[in-house]
């Protein structure tokens, strides 16, 4: 009697450690890292072919070699909107990622213009739309005119229309921080590992991340209408190329969140979190600024060039181009900014000071405001 109630006590552990087995499986399988990868176009929609190059053909290429790498990572689960070459509309690219509960989407393009520009670009959703950021979003939203009953999916959207842009720039808002994290280091890797042009990070009301609910990036590879990037962008080894810049720009950026776990994606810690307001401490007469960096390159004195850093400013000295954020009379205020800069990644940046137009002494500076 006492053997069976044994036996009966072991075959019950035995059941209900193999019925946790498919469960625990299944959790394993949730927590995986979702990246949705979307080439951009695709079957009656061409994209752009500049220099008779196909862009949706070269967005799939290199989409599925940046595919083919995270799916090496058991912790990522990869979720394409295309494979083949059809076509998906910009609202069910958006739906794939959203029922996916996706932690990443990227859209992957090549772009065009009327004379020889060439290099990267990785943009953001955004109210930017100022110039050709304008002229992206409208030439890439202007795909929904090849749905059909697009006036049901997008609610009057004209993409023609400033307004319309603008509009739809504020519904992601909430993950647009952590989007700019992912397209800096996008653009970095085309620079520092694919050794590509980088024309920066833009913003720009793109209706294929307007409804994503997770940070979303679209990325332009380059210009299929530069004569010399549109051919090594059709080439193999162009596309391998590229692709690795944006896999390892998403594993690095999986491995940053990982390691922020509970707190800010930009490595914010704790006593920057609660930093407490300090009185405002003006020296009349100067004027304080950050410098952030200082480079050969004269790069366009605005806040996407420098990891969304705002007030922007660029003097020249020597052969060289000194770039400064923020501009204020209150010290206290720019060690805030020194430190804001410092979290965005320039941990060399200082505090400089201005008196008549002339750099000064930091010393100099605070003794003036006792005299």
């Amino acid at each position: 009697m006492q053997t069976t109630q044994k036996l009966t006590i072991v075959l019950f552990i035995l059941l209900f450690i193999t019925s946790l087995t498919p469960y625990a499986a299944l959790h394993a399988q949730e927590d995986k890292f979702v990246v949705v990868l979307d080439a951009g176009h695709g079957g009656h929609d061409s994209g752009n072919i500049g220099n008779g190059h196909s862009e949706k053909n070269i967005a799939l290429k290199v989409t599925l070699e940046v595919g083919k790498e995270l799916e090496k990572n058991p912790n990522i689960k990869v979720i394409y909107t295309r494979k083949t070459d059809v076509f998906v509309e910009l609202h069910e690219r958006a739906n794939i990622a959203n029922k996916a509960d996706a932690d990443l989407f990227v859209s992957i393009h090549c772009n065009a213009h009327s004379s020889q520009a060439s290099g990267t670009e990785t943009f953001v959703l955004g109210e930017k739309n100022t110039g050709r950021n304008f002229e992206v979003a409208k030439r890439e939203n202007e795909v929904i005119f090849k749905e059909e009953n697009y006036e049901d999916h997008y609610e009057g959207f004209n993409p023609s229309s400033p307004e319309s842009s603008i509009a739809i720039g504020i519904e992601q808002e909430v993950y647009v921080e952590q989007s700019i994290v992912l397209a800096r280091k996008i653009e970095d890797n085309f620079i520092n590992k694919a050794k590509r042009k980088s024309r920066g990070l833009k913003q720009a009301s793109l209706l294929v991340i307007r409804n994503t609910y997770m940070p979303s990036v679209l990325v332009e590879v380059g210009f299929l209408t530069n004569n010399s990037e549109g051919k090594y962008l059709n080439t193999k080894a162009g596309q391998l190329k590229m692709a690795n810049a944006i896999n390892v720009a998403i594993l690095d950026y999986k491995k940053e969140l990982d390691q922020n776990v509970g707190s800010h994606i930009l490595q914010v810690n704790a006593e920057t979190m609660t930093e407490e307001k300090e009185e405002p401490r003006i020296i009349e007469g100067v004027i304080f600024k950050v410098q952030i960096s200082a480079s050969s390159r004269a790069l366009e004195a605005k806040s996407y060039n420098f990891k969304g850093l705002s007030n922007i400013s660029r003097e020249k000295s020597g052969t060289l181009y000194k770039y400064y954020s923020g501009e204020t009379s209150d010290y206290n205020e720019v060690k805030q900014l020194q430190n804001k800069a410092k979290l965005a990644g320039y941990s060399g940046a200082f505090v400089v000071a201005f008196k008549d137009g002339k750099k000064i002494d930091i010393s100099e500076a605070l003794k003036s405001a006792t005299n």
